[in-house]
This record gives C-alpha cells, structure tokens and sequence, in this order.
C-alpha cells in the first residue's frame, strides 16, 4: 500500500528522503505536501522533480500543518527542519492525526520530550527516529559480537569521535553554532552516538557528567592564537576555514541563491563571535546495566573518525573507524576532503589510509579481526537500510535496529544530562530531567 507523506524543511538533509520517495520506494510512499520557511529552497528540489518527471508535491506554509494533514490525507510528515523546531512540529503533526519520522535528534531539550510524550500519549499515533548509524554494517557487527556474549557481561565503553576541520567545522558556520537551536553537539551529533552505545550493549543510561567548551573556534580562540583580522566569504584568501558555497552546485542552489529571502547565511565564519556551542567534551555516563561510559568528542581534528573499545566479563571487543586519513592544501590552495582515497594526487604516499577494523579478543586467546560486511550508500553504508526499514514499517529486527520515541528519548537525554551538567558542574541523574 502507498501510504501518503509530507515533509517539512527542505534542507541538504531531506535530499536523502526526496529522493527516495521518487526512486526506490515510491511503491511505498508517495510525496504529496511540502513545507519550508524559505520558498527558493522549494524551488530548488521542485525543479529536481520536474526535471526526473515526478509529480509536484503541493506546498503549504508550516502553520498550516494541522488543515495540510486532514485536507491531503497525509499518513506521515517527515520532520527535517532545525531542531529546535522539532517538538512543536513533531506533536502537532500527531495531534493532527498522522504518524511522524523526525531526524535526531528528536528535540534539543527535556520540556519538548514532556510535549512530544503528551502528544503520542493523546493521538495513540507513532514516532520513528532515524538513527541510521545503527545500520551501518560495521556497527552492526559490534551490536551482533556483544549480543553474541563472545565478551561477557559488558563492564565499560570508552568511545572518542573526532571531527575534522571540514566537517567539524562545518557545525560552526550553521545554524547548529546556536545552543538554543540546536541544543550543542552533545544534542546535534552526539545523540547518534549515545544511541549506539545504548543499543550496542542494550541498556539505558543513568547518570551523566560532563565537562567541555569552546577550545579551537570563535573569536576569543581566534585572537588568542593570533590569527589576524578575519575576511569571511573571500574564498580567493587562501583560507581553508571558509566554505565556497558557489563552488557547490547543490549548496548554492538551496543556500547561497536563496539567503536574500530568509536572511540566512550558510557559510558564517568560524572564528568569529556568537559561538554559544562547545567544539571539545568529554562525559562519563552510568547505565542501568552497571556498565559505564567515558566518551570524548573533538571537532577540529586533522583527521576523522572514532574508536571504541568494550570491555566485557569475557573479553573486549575494538572498533576503529577512519572515515577520512587527512585534510590536506592541494597545490591550487583549496582543501583536499579526502585525500586518503586518492594518494597518488600529489599529496604523499603516506596518509592515514580509511578503512574499518573490528577485533576481538577473549580472555586467554590471541585477537582475531571479525569481518564487517560491505554497507549501501553514505553513513558508513547505513542509509539505504534505514530507509527500506522506515518506509516499509520495520518495526524490528534481528539485532533491534529499527528505533522508536523510546530510543530517540534515552539517546537525547544523555545530551540534555550533559547540558546541565556543563552549566552546573555537577553530575546530573537522567531520573531528574522527569522524561
């Protein structure tokens, strides 16, 4: 059955979404109402569905949510707008009488958890929160490894992710610069990764303490490092903090053609003021389980990619991922994203190659690498199993993928924790956010 959908924010994210209803899974969905606060970036995927032939979903204004459900008989609304918008849209979406697929996180705070919550508990409908992390393969195969008990009970997680400074510092020029809009990185990212630690080892944290701040980016580190006076969008500069959007066909289209109407600039310097986000954290986290967690998270490394090591009553288990070996100065100036899949470029033979390893070791055996199986599309191979499982109605699985309201609460609260644990210095009891 083709079920009938609406989606709201047409940012870069949703291009994952609009295309799947007008490719692989249009026998399933069908797009039928659209909304965005700027009307160029409708323009922008509207000329896309035109150009493959697709019929033009009918675009109406988001206070007009509630009549566009009714009037368009719409099953499910795709939230993919700022964050902070999540929770008003997200429960009015139900209260209006449709299911919702938001991206995480699911909201930026606990008082919008408290709203969602109400609003399922008085429509009887449902959430799904997209974590497509769990479906790539990789982590997959840790989720399958500590399922199997091949390590035991597990008693601790250490995880570091590092971003580097193209798609670090990417969260500095946007909207996410903003607390209040996008909750941090402890809320914005991090929410992915609280989530895998969850579901790896199959509990739900307890306490949170957190500690971090602004260390790498804003004007305060910027003048303390002497870096000079700051010419944001002079691409010919030499200066590989500012971002080109006209040199990206698809960034220019939905951004930079388009910012006259809204007013918003999706290339804002990163060493300049209003940075109100951290750029370097670190938690420890207690579960339910017994188990704890020491986390870090770095977003201007030279590299990218995480480690994560469990250890269990039986033995430990080691995850390295490298997404990108290097952020390299190619001869014309410009930045080099990802230069460990071209080494013969000019570049050196030497780079930190990408690639992906999974080990494990018992206790009284030598370590063995445990074969990953190859992923579809990006996020590690994830997204193209995400989205067969949203748009069919996977509800779960063999390894317990598919992520409900539950699963998008537990992952954001861990970052909510992390908030008020930043602001007072003191741990913080997931019991206390009353979520």
């Amino acid at each position: 059955m083709t079920e009938r959908y609406a989606l709201i924010g047409t940012g870069h994210r949703a291009q994952m979404y609009l295309e799947a209803v007008r490719g692989a899974h249009a026998d399933a969905a069908e797009l039928v109402a659209w909304s965005d606060t700027n009307p160029g970036r409708l323009d922008f995927y509207e000329a896309e569905f035109v150009a493959a032939g697709s019929p033009v979903p009918r675009r109406f204004s988001p206070d007009e949510l509630e009549r566009t459900i009714v009037d368009e008989r719409i099953d499910r609304v795709i939230v993919t707008s700022p964050d902070f918008t999540h929770a008003d849209l997200v429960s009015r979406a139900l209260l209006a009488g449709a299911d919702v697929v938001v991206e995480k996180p699911i909201t930026i705070g606990a008082e919008g958890l408290r709203q969602i919550a109400a609003a399922i508990e008085a429509s009887g409908r449902s959430v799904v929160t997209t974590f497509n992390y769990r479906y790539s393969p990789r982590n997959s195969a840790l989720r399958e490894l500590i399922q199997s008990g091949a390590i035991g009970d597990v008693t601790s997680v250490h995880f570091e992710w590092v971003l580097d400074t193209v798609h670090g510092a990417d969260y500095f020029r946007r909207w996410h610069r903003d607390k209040q809009s996008s909750g941090g990185l402890l809320i914005h990212k991090a929410s992915h990764h609280f989530d895998l630690v969850n579901w790896w080892i199959d509990a739900s944290p307890r306490r949170v303490y957190a500690s971090g701040g602004l260390r790498f980016y804003g004007a305060e580190n910027a003048a303390a490092r002497g870096l000079g006076a700051r010419r944001p969008r002079d691409t010919d500069a030499g200066d590989p903090f500012v971002l080109d959007l006209a040199a990206d066909p698809r960034l220019k289209g939905l951004y930079l053609d388009n910012e006259h109407l809204d007013g918003y600039l999706r290339d804002r310097d990163v060493f300049d003021e209003g940075i109100t986000i951290e750029d370097n954290l670190a938690l420890l986290v207690d579960y339910d389980s017994g188990a704890t967690m020491s986390y870090s998270l770095n977003a201007h490394s030279p590299w990218e990619g995480y480690r994560v090591s469990v250890n269990g009553t039986a033995g430990r288990a080691e995850l390295e991922v490298i997404e990108r070996g290097a952020v390299l100065i190619g001869d014309d100036g410009s930045v080099v994203v990802d230069p460990s899949a071209t080494p013969s470029a000019g570049l050196g033979d030497d780079l930190r190659p990408a690639g992906e390893r999974l080990v494990l070791q018992r206790h009284w055996e030598a370590a063995v690498e445990v074969p990953i199986p190859d992923g579809i599309g990006s996020h590690g191979g994830g997204d193209a199993y995400l989205l067969d499982h949203v748009f069919n109605r996977v509800t779960t699985d063999a390894l317990a993928r598919p992520a409900g309201y539950a699963d998008g609460v537990k992952a954001v609260s861990v970052g909510i924790a992390g908030n008020l644990s930043l602001s007072t210095g003191l741990p913080v009891l997931i019991a206390d956010l009353g979520v």
